[in-house]
């Protein structure tokens, strides 16, 4: 049975704006008292909420799809649509959240940090807010925009201090429960440890935290093993504490050799640009309380000191030693967290529109049988084509008038669109038609009853 998940593909779909409403006051002695339908509800947005007490992804595994509510259509007498609740979805802390293409959308480290992953519909607008002195009594209503719909990634990356690594049963999973109040699950067979263990350890004035990292093997970082799944557990960690087993009685094996195999594994990992070879090492010699242990760690310790590295012999068993290692993990610690940069104040950048952004663009593309036809993009007519009931003969004249204001009949032209050329507006998959007849101008008269324009129609 899975009890612990660290990475999930997590589906999300906003709500979708409700719809406004087309309506007309009636009342005795007023049979025609002016339009009064109300707007649509907003949808929900999807959002991610850093909360300590969870610790693991796995709710989303079992429930992958997750979506928020829908806002609701408004209502005559001028009463608009109530908004659709937010979905707020619990993460532990460390979550790295991005696109299923890798591209990072947010990085959830700290207790209550927030982030908006799908922004819910805007709610159409009722004929009561489209009425203008030129539309006094608008016949129909704008429709709700649809929610955004994500694919995402989430990873969870412990957030500890120091990280222990190496070998399976070099002893890791004894030292954190002799050294913090942690409780993992200790034997003696390989891969004890299937899910990073968390402990806080205090020294002097310094208190950090200590994960420890199942166990690593010859090619963990190319995915052999449990290795490449736990080894994005060491990403946030500021120190690594090389665990070497020197009671091991495996052939070809020894502390020396084990070390040299972790650090190159360590080397050769990288994820999302993330390389663990510049973190800083100590390496604890462990089980010194079998005498043959002791005499082999008194032997290499020399050897790993000409390299830089500093050794400390201990046992989790007989505590021996775990006072020095806590304080020499505490310096580490203390030296990195020094070092690291202050964090910075958030700034808010204002990114103006170009004086030449008119919105959309227009691109020529050729159909199957070599034709032209013309795409229109932009967020503008992208949304106001999503509004358009197109069963309203003059909710459509009222979009086609919106385009020809922004300009589109007249880029459309510029590129070469000539009467009865196809024109695509919406998405790539799913986007409106419609005929390129540039014959009326916006606000102009329409041929046909009030509000009509022939020149579109559902593709």
């Amino acid at each position: 049975m899975v009890t612990f998940v660290d990475r999930v593909v997590l589906h999300v779909a906003a709500g979708d704006g409700g719809r406004g409403v087309a309506s007309v006051l009636r009342e005795k002695f007023r049979p025609l008292g002016g339009p009064d339908g109300g707007n649509g509800g907003d949808g929900g947005d999807v959002r991610l909420v850093v909360d300590p007490g969870v610790t693991s992804l796995l709710e989303y595994h079992h429930g992958p799809h997750r979506r928020a509510a829908n806002g609701a259509p408004g209502a005559g007498g001028h009463r608009a649509g109530a908004d659709g609740a937010h979905l707020v979805l619990r993460v532990p802390p460390g979550t790295s959240v991005r696109t299923t293409a890798g591209e990072p959308v947010a990085d959830l480290v700290g207790p209550g940090m927030e982030c908006v992953v799908a922004r819910g519909g805007r709610g159409g607008l009722g004929n009561a807010a489209l009425a203008s002195p030129r539309r006094k009594a608008p016949g129909f209503a704008l429709l709700g925009e649809p929610g955004e719909r994500r694919d995402l990634v989430l990873e969870l990356k412990s957030v500890a201090d120091v990280a222990l690594v190496g070998f399976p049963s070099a002893g890791k999973s004894s030292l954190i429960a002799a050294l913090s109040a942690a409780r993992p699950k200790i034997a003696d067979y390989p891969f004890t440890t299937l899910v990073p263990n968390l402990g806080v350890v205090s020294a002097g004035e310094v208190v950090f935290t200590v994960a420890d990292v199942p166990g690593l093997i010859p090619g963990a970082s190319r995915g052999k093993g449990l290795g490449l799944d736990f080894l994005r557990h060491v990403e946030r960690c500021a120190v690594l504490v090389h665990v070497l087993d020197c009671a091991t009685l495996e052939p070809g094996r020894d502390p020396v050799s084990d070390l040299d195999v972790i650090e190159r594994e360590l080397a050769e990992y990288e994820r999302t640009g993330a390389s663990l070879a510049d973190r800083p090492r100590l390496v604890a010699l462990n089980k010194i309380d079998v005498p043959e242990a002791r005499e082999l760690a008194e032997l290499v310790r020399p050897i790993l000191e000409e390299r830089g590295l500093q050794v400390v012999e201990v046992s989790a068993v007989s505590h021996e030693g775990l006072r020095a290692l806590a304080y020499a993990m505490a310096g580490q610690v203390a030296a990195a967290r020094a070092a690291a940069p202050a964090p910075e104040a958030p700034r808010v950048v204002l990114t103006p529109r170009a004086v030449d952004d008119v919105g959309f663009t227009v691109h020529v593309e050729m159909a199957d049988d070599g034709t032209p036809r013309y795409r229109v993009r932009g967020d503008r007519p992208r949304r106001w084509v999503q509004q358009t009931d197109f069963a309203n003969d003059e909710a459509v004249g009222y979009l086609a008038d919106r385009l020809a204001r922004l300009g589109v009949e007249d880029a459309l032209a510029q590129a070469g669109a000539v009467a009865g050329d196809p024109v695509l507006i919406g998405p790539e998959d799913d986007a409106v038609v419609f005929d390129f007849v540039p014959t009326v101008a916006a606000g102009g008269h329409l041929s046909g009853p009030r509000g009509t324009d022939d020149r579109l129609y559902d593709g």
